[in-house]
Formats: structure tokens, sequence, C-alpha cells
């Protein structure tokens, strides 16, 4: 029986090509030739490990090389099947190892190449499954009879960046995780190409990432085979990702890998294939047509990154780089770090395939390595990816619950069970989308002043309010779920200590936790200033005129506290990024942590500064009260820290 029985599947093959006399293939009549290398000034592999030539044996009959593997290798389960070939995982009976065996046939259904055209194929792809690199996939063996070709390869226990991309939330790459992927396929194209060995087949299929983030990039010379075997487009590349030159079948050389290495990162940072298509043709006119600038995606995307991608993807070779180290340096530049995005490539793995375990992998292995306590993500972020957004949801839930708890009682909406499950269903919406929950609760908050004041007396507050708030919601509040949890918070903490400055410290923590430094300080701003009309029209029964608002607002005793923890949530949020910058670079984080420890100070200070005239008649338990809030926000930042670690989440588009 076959080492790889044939299974159904679905068919991506390109139309077919055709064999010529002089051994070239014409994929709709259009020859195929691969420049070689000592054209383009580089010696062949083959000259360079002593082949010759690396003239092919004539073939052994069918069957005999699957025959041959089977006596050493046991299959263990198929990963992939279609109609070029399959791979299957199998167990090394003499070294006990796992390996991949590639399977491809050497004759498409549709088209008999000729065997001098075969031979010349498997010479090639012999030839390129020699290179020895950390970032190629290491090829153990090579067989082949009259009908097969078989490549023993190591086994990459991990995802290919197809699987990757289609599994993670929008469906592409961090600048870390992208700068991550490119400096491993510059290194693993540059080493090939200084070999006398190009790809023509790069795409996610094919960029394999094992546990531990390592990158390696598999089917060296598998290419010629493809073509010389009837399967494929020009030169058996993967139409979307082919350039114009391979596409028509004329010369292809270094600026061919370059274009496609290009395309795959394209593809990776924009969630979008460019040039993705049925047929060859309408590639190519996609390829004319030229692409959506990354920019327009990715506002923040580096400048230099940006044209590497838009140079790379010209559809003119002469317009592209001469090698891909020329475009590894002016992509990676400013792009991202390279060992940070490792380690989220192999976090993200590690939870996606945690659930498929290995066969002869002690039960539990998979959850272990889950398990393990990673301070990017924290005690509960290690065990779970959906920590932050729990933390965040449970915050924005309760918040939302006891504002609308209060409303519906000012508002005298219903009996007292109605309340209670009218704000408890709100809270729980508020839990699943913390956007909807601000939006609710600054709605919930016009509807009483409108109800408790005269409507020309109101007018003025509700007209700016109305847009102020919208504006927020607009801007900040619907993109970043943290935004607004901390928009509500500040209204419920508000609401529950009867002063929303006393709250403030708080509000702020959250803001400099979740938040970038600016987002911080705006809602953070925003919430405070909800918090302290939302807290007057409560105190009032609904009735907010215009004098009373401006009063509330404008109150050195909350304006001056509100004006301060606006500073502090920005500041807090800058000592965080440093501190998680000198966490990731190994250096101390002594001084950046230092600054959490002046917020109990500021607190205090800012509750004197509130009464500039009557300094010496505060209270020392206010002040006290106020130094303790201040110790309460520097606890829960360190606690936030150990429980969903130090990496920082930011929002869309801004995802340096």
């Amino acid at each position: 029986m076959p080492l790889f029985p044939p299974r159904p599947t679905r068919q991506t093959d390109a139309p077919h090509m055709t064999s010529q006399p002089d051994g070239t293939c014409r994929p709709g009549g259009r020859a195929v030739r691969l420049a070689s290398p000592a054209a383009r000034g580089v010696a062949p592999l083959s000259q360079r490990r002593g082949l010759g030539n690396a003239h092919m044996a004539p073939p052994p009959p069918p069957g005999s090389a699957a025959s041959a593997l089977l006596k050493r290798y046991r299959p263990l389960q198929t990963r992939a099947s279609g109609g070029f070939g399959s791979v299957e995982i199998c167990l090394d009976g003499r070294l006990q190892r796992r390996v991949a065996i590639k399977r491809m046939p050497l004759a498409s259904p549709y088209n008999r190449t000729s065997t001098e055209t075969t031979a010349t194929a498997l010479a090639e792809a012999r030839t390129a499954s020699m290179l020895q690199h950390p970032n190629i996939v290491q090829v153990i063996d090579f067989s082949y009879d009259s009908a097969y070709a078989y490549l023993v390869m190591e086994y990459v226990d991990g995802m290919s960046l197809e699987e990757f991309l289609a599994q993670v939330e929008g469906n592409s790459l961090t600048y870390d995780e992208a700068a991550c992927i490119a400096d491993a396929l510059v290194q693993a194209l540059s080493f090939a190409h200084e070999n006398g060995v190009l790809h023509l087949d790069i795409k996610p299929a094919n960029v394999l990432i094992d546990r531990s983030g390592h990158v390696k990039l598999a089917d060296f010379g598998m290419a010629t085979l493809t073509s010389a075997a009837g399967f494929g487009g020009a030169r058996g590349g993967t139409v979307g990702y082919m350039p114009p030159e391979q596409l028509n079948g004329e010369v292809v050389d270094e600026r061919s890998d370059v274009f496609s290495l290009a395309a795959v990162l394209y593809e990776s940072l924009c969630a979008s294939a460019p040039f993705r298509a049925g047929t060859p043709a309408d590639s190519l006119k996609k390829i004319a047509k030229g692409v959506l600038y990354p920019s327009d995606l990715l506002p923040d995307i580096p400048e230099s990154a940006e044209d590497a991608l838009l140079r790379a993807l010209s559809p003119d070779p002469a317009d592209r780089m001469d090698g891909t180290a020329e475009f590894g340096e002016l992509f990676l530049g400013e792009l991202g770090n390279p060992r940070e995005g490792r380690r989220s490539l192999a976090r993200i793995i590690a939870r996606l395939t945690s659930d498929e375990g290995d066969e002869g992998e002690p039960e539990g292995g998979a959850a272990d390595r889950v398990w393990e306590l990673d301070p990017a993500e924290g005690y509960l972020g290690s065990r779970t990816g959906h920590a932050r957004a729990c933390a965040l949801g449970a915050a924005s839930g309760l918040a939302v619950a006891a504002v609308s708890w209060a409303l519906l009682g000012d508002l005298r909406i219903g009996s007292l069970l109605a309340r209670v499950l009218t704000s408890a269903g709100i809270g729980v919406g508020a839990a699943l989308a913390p956007q909807i929950g601000s939006a609710l609760a600054a709605g919930g908050w016009l509807m009483l002043i409108l109800n408790g004041t005269p409507l020309l007396d109101v007018l003025p507050v509700a007209i700016c309010s109305f847009a102020l708030l919208a504006a927020w919601w607009l801007v900040w509040g619907r993109l970043q779920p943290a935004g607004s949890a901390v928009f509500t918070a500040a209204a419920a903490l508000a609401l529950t200590c009867g002063d929303a400055a006393l709250a403030a410290p708080v509000a702020a923590a959250l803001a400099a936790y979740f938040l970038t430094p600016s987002h911080a300080a705006t809602s953070t701003a925003f919430g405070l200033g909800f918090a302290q009309l939302l807290l007057a029209a409560h105190a009032a029964a609904g009735a907010l005129p215009l004098g009373a608002a401006a009063q509330a607002l404008f109150s050195p005793s909350f304006l001056v506290p509100a004006a301060g923890f606006t500073a502090i949530a920005a500041t807090a949020s800058w000592a965080l990024d440093r501190a998680c910058e000198a966490r990731r670079d190994s250096r101390s984080t002594v001084l950046p942590t230092a600054l959490y420890l002046l917020v109990p100070i500021a607190s205090g200070t800012l509750r004197y500064l509130a009464q500039p005239m009557e300094i010496a008649a505060v209270p020392p338990i206010e002040v006290a009260v106020a130094v303790g809030a201040g110790c309460l926000s520097s606890i829960l930042i360190w606690i936030c820290t150990f429980a969903l670690g130090y990496r920082r989440e930011t929002p869309e588009g801004d995802r340096s």
C-alpha cells in the first residue's frame, strides 16, 4: 500500500503546464526559464558541494521508494493533502523522533512530462534540499521512484503562517511579530540566494512557526519540481504571490523572491492578500493596478517599512531591491522588535495549539506550557488569553449597573424588582460591550436632566454635553473598551463615595494601566467631568440648569483635582511604558516604578490645593482619605501588573 494514500480535498491547482522540446515548461504557451546562478554571479550549490551536474539515476519502479521508507518511518497523521502531494507526520523508528514526509507526484493527470525534464527538476530539488540554515526547514532524506518524490524533513511543532493568520484576531500580525517573521525569512532567503538557489513559492503556507516562536521557510526547490510535474502556475509558484515575470514565464531571479516576500508581509500586516486571484491573468491585472498604501490601513506604520513594501511590490523588477538583504534592512529599520515578536508568536501558538495535544506526550503537557507564568501576561493572562477582556468587562459591567441603579431611582421608573433586573441586565450588556455601557450611561444621564429641569434652563447644558460626549464616544469611547470602562468607573465611584474628586485616583489608575498616556488623560478628563455632572444632577433630583452645571465643573474643589489626576493618569501610563520597556530589555524597573509612589503624595497635595483660601481649614481626615485613595490607586496598578502582566494594550491602528 502506498505510504500516503490519496485523500479527497479542495483543489487549488492553477492552470497546468506543458513540456517543450527544449526542456522548458510552458504555462499557456509561454516558456519559463530560471536565470542561471552564473548569470547572477553566484556559484551553484551543486558545484560548492562537489555534486557536479547532480545527475539523477533512472527512477526505480513505482512504490519502491514508499516501501523503503515504510521500513523506517511509521505514519502518524496526515497534516495536508491536495492535488500536488500530501504531508504526513511520521515516527522515525531508528532515532525515535518525529519527521514530516512530503510526497509529490512526478506527473499530473493532465500532463505527461518527459523523463529528461523530470530528472532535471529532481536534480534541482535535491540540490536545494541540501541547504542548511537555522531558518530553513532541514531536509533529512530525499527519495523518489517513477511515480513520486519523497522529502523527509524535520518536524516543525507549531503551525504555518497561513494557519496563524486565520486564527488570530484581525487576521494580522503586530509590528513586533511581523519583524520576527521578516527577519527570519530575509536571513533564509539571503543564504539560499548566496548558494544559487531561488525559492519561487514563498507564501504563508510555506512559512512555519514552532512553539518557541522560531520561524522557518519550507519547500526550497519544490517550485521547479511542481512545474515539471505539470502542477501549478509558472515555475510551480502560487497565484497571488508570484511576480509578473514569473506569471508571464519570463526569466526570474532574486528579485522575484523579494516580490513574493513582500506580498506575504503585506498580507500579514494588512490582513489582505493584494494579488490573490483565481487565474494568473486576474492576478496580473491586480499587480498592474497596484496595492492600497499600507498607511491607509495602518496610519502608524513606519515610513521606511511602507516604502520597502511598495518598492518590492513593483511590477517592474528593475524598480525592486536587488536582494532580500537590502529589502530587510529597509523594512526592518523602524518596524518593531523581532525578539519581542518571537515571544508573542510563541505565546499565541501555545494557546492555539494547547487543545490539540501531541501523541506520545505526557498527559497535561500542553496545558503545562500554557500555565507557565509569563510576566508579560501576568498570573491570569498566562492562563487565559481573555483575562484582560474579562477584567475590563467586569469593571464596566459593575460600574454601569451602579449608574443605572441610581438613574432609575432618580427617574422613579419601575418597582424595586424591576430596578434590580433592569440594572443587572444593563450591567451584563456593558460587561460584554463596554462601549455600549458608556453610551447607555451618558444617555441615561441626559434623560435624567431633561426630565428634571425646565426645558429652557436645561437646553444649553443638554446640547453642549451631548456634543462633547458624542465626540468623545465617536473618537475614543467606541474604539477603546478600556476608555469606556474608565469613563463609567469614574461615574460609579463618584456616586458611591459622593465626591468625584475622591474617586479620581482610582479612575486615573485604571486609565494609566490600560491606556496609552494620551488616551489615559482623555478618558480620565471626560470620565471625571461626567461623574461631576452626574453627581450634581443626582443630588438635585435631576435638576441641572446651566448655572449649577458651570458651578459644579469649574469649582476649584473639583477642577484642581480633576486636572491634577488627568496629568497623573498620563504620567503613570508613561511610567508604566518605561517599566515595560525596561523589563523587556532586562533593565532595572526601580526608577519608573518609583513614580507610582508619588501618586499618594500628589493626592494629598491636590486636596489642599483644591481649597486655596482655606488650606488651614481643610480637615486632616480629608487629606488622609485622599492619601489613602492615592495609595489604593498605586496598589491597583501593581495588582493589575501582577494579574494581567506588563504587556501594553494599544488601540487599533497603534500597534507598534
